[in-house]
């Protein structure tokens, strides 16, 4: 899969097709919106949703972590959907294969499980993260607040591609605004938003297996 090297506010931010970024100076994966368990708390619900979901997520993430070789991971908000289910207990035997690595979450509005399961989990929750001054904030800001620099997630961002002969393709992406980013949803059982951004904001499309600047 082909990424690439944006570099934007004294920092390298390596934006991922698989919907992250590899911070480069923090050695840190950072992502946003996986929604773990949302497939057993739908099908729980008597809603039929394909098996295996959180399984590829989380492989994929996995495949990140032997890539870039991360000593912390953060997750801008929404890691998990709802309450505990069998996929979280899932996903506390794919921890312990990476429990050297430092698992920071920001805490997102469906994270609502105890303290207890995230302790449990090895997990630190914030709500909120600043690292070299860049900080993490699940729902989107309106201005830097201070910071050097903001992320968030939350909105599944995507942007509206439009071909020659009249095509529109919704991709997700990464979105660089003036004072704060969106992270696209790392989990794929999840919707989106389209972005209006102006044209100023740099814009990096997800197409397949590469990223693409939109604008």
């Amino acid at each position: 899969m082909v990424g690439e090297i944006f570099h934007f506010q004294q920092q390298h931010w390596h934006l991922l097709p698989e919907r992250a970024i590899f911070w480069e100076e923090e050695k840190a994966l950072i992502l946003s919106d996986l929604h773990l368990g949302k497939a057993a708390h739908f099908r729980k619900a008597g809603i039929a949703v394909p098996a295996g979901i959180v399984q590829e997520d989380l492989f994929r993430l996995q495949q990140l972590i032997t890539r870039y070789l991360p000593v912390r991971i953060i997750i801008v908000g929404d890691m998990f959907h709802s309450r505990e289910n069998n996929e979280v207990q899932y996903f506390k035997i794919w921890r312990q294969q990476f429990a050297h690595i430092i698992i920071d979450l920001v805490k997102g509005n469906h994270d609502i499980m105890p303290d207890t399961v995230y302790e449990q989990l090895q997990i630190a929750v914030h709500d909120t993260l600043t690292l070299r001054n860049i900080h993490f904030i699940h729902e989107p800001c309106e201005d830097n607040n201070g910071y050097q620099y903001t992320f968030s997630g939350h909105l599944h961002p995507a942007f509206v591609m439009h071909g020659a002969g009249k095509q529109r393709l919704r991709l997700p992406c990464f979105y660089f605004g003036r004072h704060c980013g969106i992270l696209p949803a790392f989990g794929h059982f999840t919707g989106s938003a389209s972005l209006d951004p102006a044209e100023t904001e740099p814009v990096f499309v997800i197409a397949g297996k590469s990223i693409i600047r939109a604008q």
